[in-house]
């Protein structure tokens, strides 16, 4: 049979009695600290009118929104009646069940909430937020990987690799496609664009430009990811995936078009 074996990772790092440290939700808080120290040493750098405790508060905020978005988003939008019937599973978040979407829909709240807090303009926050939004999205597709879950279609490129949970059957690694995209490619570029005064100056270029990078790459990679067993494909042969993410191109491509109108504020 052909395809790469599959690496024999447990998802739990460690256990204590009953508590079970595991890779997912490691990547998430891994994600958040390491934002947050960038985070800081940003804001001393590029003098963007925060201080180390307003950073401190907007990890709060951040934090909420990933939490209570993301998995609020997955249940609405890759939920099974499971949820309905027993909807305490809702919280059981260390079993997995995440939506980048309805995560981002948390975050854009919770920046709102906060600029309105000390009164800062909303896109020079979610600028700041987006940022490092990447990291966590690098750490989540390494854990999904981990996880032996949101695997790959079957295919017979020489990198395939036989998920336990995927049938044995030889399928495209997507979760490493997306670290790579999503995670690696997008940091690069955003932070990159954010080392230009004129960009930092027209608030919300950078927010435009993770969405709209987002969105064109989740389109894409797609392409290589098994829809959901109980979704499958919608209209046009379309994952949900690729449904959430049409808008966040169009939102993108009207946010620039809009910041780049006006003149830059400093």
């Amino acid at each position: 049979m052909t395809g790469l074996e599959y690496p024999a990772i447990s998802p739990v790092i460690f256990s204590i009695g009953p508590l079970a440290v595991r890779w997912y939700s490691m990547a998430y808080l891994a994600g958040i600290l390491i934002a947050w120290l960038l985070a800081n040493r940003n804001i001393k750098k590029y003098g963007c009118g925060l201080t180390k405790g307003n950073i401190e508060d907007l990890v709060f905020y951040i934090t909420l929104g990933i939490i209570l978005g993301g998995r609020l988003g997955y249940v609405l939008f890759y939920g099974t009646s499971s949820f309905w019937h027993n909807p305490l599973q809702i919280f059981e978040i260390w079993k997995g069940g995440m939506s980048f979407h309805g995560g981002a829909i948390g975050v854009a709240v919770a920046s709102y909430l906060f600029a309105r807090k000390v009164k800062y303009p909303f896109l020079g926050i979610t600028d700041l937020v987006v940022l490092y939004a990447p990291i966590g999205i690098f750490l989540g597709r390494l854990a999904n990987f981990v996880n032996d879950e949101l695997w790959g279609r079957v295919t017979d490129v020489p990198w395939a690799v036989r998920f336990p949970n995927g049938g044995g059957l030889p399928r495209h690694p997507s979760q490493l496609y997306e670290a790579f995209f999503e995670g690696i490619v997008m940091f690069i570029v955003l932070n990159w664009l954010w080392r230009y005064k004129p960009v930092r100056e027209h608030k919300g270029t950078v927010s435009a430009m993770f969405v709209l990078l987002y969105g064109c790459f989740r389109v894409l990679l797609e392409q290589f990811r098994e829809p959901d067993a109980h979704m499958g494909f919608f209209f046009f042969h379309l994952t949900m995936g690729q449904i959430l993410s049409f808008p966040l191109i169009g939102l993108g491509i009207v946010v620039l078009w809009l910041v780049w109108k006006r003149p830059a504020k400093a």
